[in-house]
């Protein structure tokens, strides 16, 4: 594929304040939360996974959802995403004023079962009272499809398995889907193979490429997802977060490295690196460690430099 092949133009979802900080040992304050959600949308980010409204009891870094949706002050043009397991989350995401509520499955039934105690199946069926509401309400539905490049405890994915829940998903009225290496397995390859079969069926826009870095394949896998045509990318800011119920899974993709790569690249963004940056160092600053993103050290370096 040659550089005039790649999209012009990608979106880029912004996941920190939610999958990078759920995981969290120490809490993080609402204005901390809040902080960084305005930082990334001036950064220019029109896409920010905020909350989750899940129990507190599994995810206690979470319980502050509403708090921190109360308190943010909305730019305007960004849509705000918060993940709604179930009918009771989905009634705090509508009490929030949620442009955008996202739903979540496994490609693998291993870890549907370690994660959420059913099948796929019954994961799924599960959201449908969720993906009914949300279109009465006029609420954008986005699905999550977890290990599509593969599992802890299953090993490699097939594709077709990743098309089977897509199709599911598809069928509960999901716009968009993200397709998710929730530990950092995959290699370029596996992507190309997933989207071959994904694209016999759908066209490349339903898509998302969600890719976590554990074994440093997560540039050369988006950069595969963007030769087969995928233009919506999720990260994080200074690489946060992790997976639970995967030892040894470190963060998402940096935020600011899939700016840096695009840019670099000649594709838009529409976000402004400096500032990008300048949040996931804030945000690190408050976690009490460096942040994990090498485009983002190095460029806020570089300019501190020629000051």
């Amino acid at each position: 594929m040659t550089a005039s092949q790649f999209p012009a133009k990608v979106k880029i979802v912004d996941v920190s304040p939610r999958d990078g900080l759920q995981n969290e040992k120490q809490l993080v304050s609402v204005a901390d939360k809040v902080a960084l959600i305005h930082q990334l949308a001036q950064a220019g980010v029109p896409n920010i996974e905020a909350v989750s409204f899940v129990s507190p009891k599994w995810v206690p870094q979470m319980a502050d959802g509403l708090a921190v949706m109360q308190a943010i002050s909305r730019t305007p043009g960004v849509v705000y995403s918060a993940l709604t397991p179930n009918m009771k989350g989905y009634a705090s995401a509508r009490q929030a004023a949620m442009d955008e509520v996202v739903i979540f499955g496994a490609a693998s039934e291993a870890f549907s079962q370690k994660n959420i105690n059913c099948s796929i199946s019954e994961s799924l069926e599960r959201f449908r009272e969720v993906a009914q509401s949300a279109a009465q309400d006029g609420i954008r539905l986005r699905g999550s499809i977890s290990c599509c490049l593969g599992c802890p405890y299953e090993g490699d994915v097939a594709p077709a398995k990743v098309l089977e829940v897509v199709d599911r998903m598809s069928d509960l009225g999901c716009i968009e889907i993200d397709i998710a290496d929730t530990i950092g397995v995959g290699t370029a390859d596996q992507v190309k193979k997933v989207f071959d079969v994904l694209l016999r069926r759908y066209p490349a826009s339903r898509f998302s490429g969600h890719f976590h870095d554990t074994y440093g394949q997560a540039i050369a896998n988006i950069v595969a997802a963007l030769e087969s045509g995928i233009a919506i990318f999720h990260g994080s800011v200074a690489g946060l977060g992790g997976c639970p119920y995967a030892r040894g899974a470190s963060g998402n993709v940096a935020t600011e490295d899939i700016v840096y790569l695009m840019h670099r690249m000649g594709i838009e963004t529409g976000i402004d690196l400096t500032r990008l940056a300048t949040a996931g160092a804030e945000i690190s600053r408050v976690l009490g460690r460096p942040s994990q993103s090498k485009a983002g050290t190095a460029w806020l370096g570089k300019h501190a430099a020629a000051q």
